[in-house]
This record gives structure tokens, C-alpha cells and sequence, in this order.
């Protein structure tokens, strides 16, 4: 699959883009998962520990949003079956826009594998921000645990049509 670089507007920093995820960005994936201040309090055994390797990244579709090579986000589509499995953007880039240009090169990338939608298990206080960019609720997916505490909401987001 031909991977894209997509371009949002030009920062104090730079001009954001995304690309593909290689092997060095791991621990900077990694760092991004386990310091968000969303799974801070009762979310934060959810990501104690949890681990971005090179062996994931080499293996989905990772790609990161970055600001002069600084990460501020990343994203991991698994083809099959088609689901977002991780979508996270830093605590200080929030507002800017990042979340929205992952998700806009998602759909990209998810229309080239010839995907019509992608499922997105979503944190609970993410859900309104997949629903602000035109996801749709399915379903809950219930609490497993001692892993995961808490039910989950489940949507479905389209791909193929205009976003």
C-alpha cells in the first residue's frame, strides 16, 4: 500500500505533517501512550506499562503526526479485521487540529486498502471527539476485567464517502 503525507497549516513550530512510523519512533509512541493525562486517575492502569515496539509498528499501519520531526500524534489501522487501534495526540498539542488531520489520513489510507469503514473501540472521554468527526455509535463493548474497568464505546467510521 502507497502511504501518503498529508500537510495541515503552518505552526510557530513548522507545518505538520504525517507520515509513516519507523523503528525510532517507538519509545517516543510509547512515551505519547503512558504520559496522556486521559488515562490519568481510573484510566490509568489501562496504559501502566503498555509498550509501542518496533515489532507493532513494522506490523500496522502506524503513522505520526509530526512538527519539525517533534510527534504530536499517531494513529495504528489494522487492516483485518478493519479497526483504529490506537489514536493518541500530545496533552499540549490538543486544539491545533492534529486529531482531525489523523483522522482525515486515516480514511485515506483505509479508502487505498479498499476499505469502506473502520471500527473504533473508543476511550470513553475520546467518544465525543470520533463522534465530532463523523462517527457513528454501534455499540458498547463491556468491561473485561481486570484489564479494562469500564464499558467502551463502540462506532463505525466511514471511509469511503466525503468527510
Amino acid at each position: 500500500m502507497r502511504s501518503s503525507v498529508t500537510r495541515v497549516r503552518a505552526t510557530r513550530a513548522g507545518e505538520v505533517r504525517v507520515r509513516r512510523a519507523v523503528a525510532r519512533d517507538a519509545k517516543r509512541l510509547t512515551r505519547l501512550v503512558t504520559s496522556s493525562r486521559a488515562y490519568e486517575g481510573p484510566y490509568a492502569p489501562m496504559v501502566a506499562g503498555y509498550r509501542v515496539g518496533p515489532d507493532y509498528i513494522e506490523a500496522h499501519a502506524v503513522h505520526v503526526a509530526v512538527d519539525d520531526e517533534r510527534v504530536l500524534g499517531f494513529y495504528a489501522l489494522v487492516l483485518s479485521p478493519p479497526e483504529l487501534d490506537l489514536m493518541f495526540v500530545a496533552d499540549d498539542a490538543q486544539g491545533r487540529g492534529i486529531g482531525r488531520l489523523l483522522i482525515a489520513h486515516l480514511r485515506d489510507e483505509a479508502r487505498r486498502a479498499g476499505l469502506a469503514a473502520v471500527r473504533v473501540v473508543a476511550h470513553p472521554p475520546a467518544e465525543s471527539f470520533y463522534l465530532g468527526v463523523g462517527a457513528e455509535r454501534t455499540g458498547t463493548v463491556h468491561a473485561r476485567p481486570p484489564a479494562v474497568m469500564w464499558d467502551l464505546p463502540e462506532l463505525h467510521l466511514t471511509v469511503g464517502g466525503a468527510h
